[in-house]
C-alpha cells in the first residue's frame, strides 16, 4: 500500500512557499501523489448539498477559494522529481475536453509521466450554472469525454462521435509518456462505480471507514464482473477526510483491499508543514509495514 497526500489548497494559505515546503517534505518522506481538489468558483449561498459534510456545506471559510489544479501539480512538477501528481477531483464534465486533454499530457510530458488524473461528475449545480454548462446529462457527458481524452491521448489521428460531444478528426501533441495516463473516478454512488468499471484504472474514495470501504469494493467487484474486469484492474485510492487516520486504520484499510492511503494534509503556513507531516509519520510507518 503506497501512502498519498490530499491537500487542500485554499488560499490565501497555500503560497508558493506552503507548496515548495510540502514538495520537499512529501521527496523526503516516500509520498506516493500529491492529490489536488477543484473549484473554480465557490457561493456564500447555494441549494446543492456538499455529499461528505452533514450540513451540506463545503468546508470552506469566506474569502477563500481553491488553486486551480493543473497550475499547481505543474508547479509542483517543478519541485519534485519522485512523487506522483494527482487530481482529486476534476471535475471533467464542466471543463472543456479537448483542452484537458492537452493540459494533462503537457504536464505528464514536463514531469517524465507521473500524473494521475482523478476525475468525478461534481456536486455544485451553482458552479456548473457560472460556467454556463448544463448541469442535465452531465453524467453522460463525462463518459463521453473521456472517450475524447483517450482518443486525443493515444491515437495519431484523434476522432470521436458521441451524441453529447463530436471531435472531428485532428491531431493533438505530444502525447503524454504514460499511455495512457491513469485515470482515477471519484464517486460513492452506483452510478461511479459503474463509470470506474467501465473507464477507470483507478476509484477514489472519499470519508469512508475501513468497514465501508470493504462494502464499496464488494460493490465495486460486482460491476468490474460484469464487464469482465477484475480488481487487479483498479487502484484502490481510500481519502478518510473527515475521519481521523490513525494506524490501526491504515492497517484495517489494507486489508480491506486499498492500494494507497490519502491522508489529508493540514499545513497553512511553512511553519505547519513539518509538524504536519510528524503528525502523520505513525501512519506513514504503517503503510510501510504493510509492504507500500
Amino acid at each position: 500500500m503506497k501512502f498519498d497526500l490530499w491537500m487542500p489548497t485554499a488560499s490565501p494559505m497555500t503560497t508558493a512557499g506552503l507548496l515548495d515546503a510540502v514538495a520537499e517534505g512529501s521527496e523526503q518522506r516516500g509520498v506516493g501523489t500529491i492529490w489536488v481538489g477543484e473549484h473554480v468558483v465557490l457561493f456564500e449561498q447555494y441549494e446543492s448539498h456538499y455529499p461528505y459534510a452533514e450540513d451540506g456545506r463545503i468546508p470552506a471559510p469566506p474569502g477563500s477559494g481553491l488553486l486551480e489544479p493543473m497550475v499547481t501539480l505543474t508547479y509542483l512538477a517543478a519541485q519534485t522529481s519522485t512523487v506522483r501528481l494527482g487530481t482529486a477531483m476534476l471535475l471533467l464534465p464542466q471543463r472543456n475536453p479537448v483542452y484537458t486533454a492537452k493540459e494533462v499530457s503537457t504536464l505528464d510530458w514536463l514531469s517524465g509521466g507521473r500524473v494521475d488524473l482523478g476525475i468525478g461528475v461534481g456536486w455544485l449545480k451553482e458552479e456548473f450554472d457560472v460556467l454556463n454548462v448544463p448541469w442535465e446529462r452531465r453524467g453522460r457527458r463525462t463518459d463521453e469525454y473521456l472517450e475524447v481524452l483517450r482518443t486525443l491521448w493515444l491515437d495519431e489521428t484523434s476522432e470521436f462521435r458521441g451524441e453529447i460531444y463530436d471531435l472531428p478528426p485532428c491531431e493533438m501533441f505530444p502525447k503524454p509518456v504514460q499511455q495512457p495516463p491513469r485515470v482515477h473516478i471519484g464517486g460513492e454512488t452506483k452510478a461511479a462505480l459503474r463509470r470506474v468499471a467501465r473507464h477507470g484504472q483507478g476509484w477514489h474514495t472519499f470519508n469512508r471507514s475501513p468497514e465501508e470501504l470493504a462494502t464499496g469494493l464488494a460493490e465495486l467487484d460486482q460491476e468490474l464482473e460484469a464487464v469482465g474486469r477484475s480488481r487487479a484492474d483498479v487502484r484502490i485510492t481510500v481519502c478518510p477526510y473527515f475521519n481521523q487516520l490513525t494506524p490501526e486504520w491504515v492497517e484495517r484499510y489494507a486489508e480491506a483491499g486499498a492500494d494507497a492511503v490519502a491522508a489529508l494534509f493540514f499545513a497553512f503556513t511553512t511553519e505547519d508543514v513539518a509538524r504536519a507531516f510528524d503528525d502523520l509519520e505513525a501512519c506513514r510507518e504503517a503503510v510501510a509495514r504493510t509492504g507500500g
